[in-house]
């Protein structure tokens, strides 16, 4: 069960793009990060995303405890690990998003 990261590397990149721009250095072209896609719907794929891959961890934990069906407890502990690393990662990006709107906030007009 592998996590795809491509709407999250693309999330990070126009974060990255728009910090370069907020501190006047030049930006990276726009058609390397795909300048067809909003950024509030990769935002809500990315924690679609992590929501999917938390909830498959419950489910297959749930199966493991009730022993309905042949999942072993290596699996389920690779799979809660998985889930807690996306979930981090998201609180990450949450945490540079509020970052960065407390700075331009901050900016004088």
């Amino acid at each position: 069960m592998a996590i795809d990261t491509r709407s999250l590397d693309q999330m990070l990149a126009e974060l990255r793009s728009a910090s370069a721009i907020t501190s006047g250095k030049p930006a990276q072209p726009a058609g390397a990060v795909g300048a067809e896609t909003d950024f509030a719907v990769a935002l809500k794929s990315a924690i679609d995303q992590v929501s999917q891959v938390q909830q498959s961890a419950q489910q297959m934990t749930q199966e493991f405890a009730s022993g309905t069906s042949n999942v072993n407890l290596q699996d389920v502990m690779v799979n809660l690990q998985k889930a807690n690393l996306s979930f981090q990662q998201m609180v990450q990006v949450r945490n540079k998003l509020v970052s960065a709107y407390h700075d331009i906030m901050n900016m004088q007009v």
